[in-house]
C-alpha cells in the first residue's frame, strides 16, 4: 500500500496526464518505463511509486516544477 505521499505525487501525475489527454504507453515511452509501470503507480492499491528522478522528468515531461508533484505540507 502506498503512503500518502505516493498517493499524493500518483495522483497529480495522473491528473496532469489525464488533462494533456496523454496515454499510459506514451507517459511510460517518455519516462522510459514500462506502461504497466505507469498503471501500477496509478493504481492506489499497488505498491509502486515514482521515485525522486520520476518525478524530476514528469516535472519536465508536464512543463511545471518538481513542487507541483509534493504537497505543499506534510500528510
Amino acid at each position: 500500500m502506498k503512503t500518502k505521499v505516493q498517493l499524493y505525487t500518483s495522483e497529480k501525475a495522473k491528473q496532469y496526464r489525464l488533462d494533456a489527454d496523454m496515454s499510459l504507453r506514451y507517459l511510460g515511452d517518455c519516462l522510459n518505463v514500462s506502461h504497466t509501470f505507469i498503471h501500477d503507480v496509478e493504481d492506489p492499491e499497488k505498491d509502486q511509486a515514482y521515485n525522486l528522478n520520476h518525478i524530476n522528468e514528469l516535472a519536465k515531461i508536464f512543463k511545471c516544477t518538481l513542487w507541483d508533484f509534493i504537497p505543499e505540507k506534510p500528510l
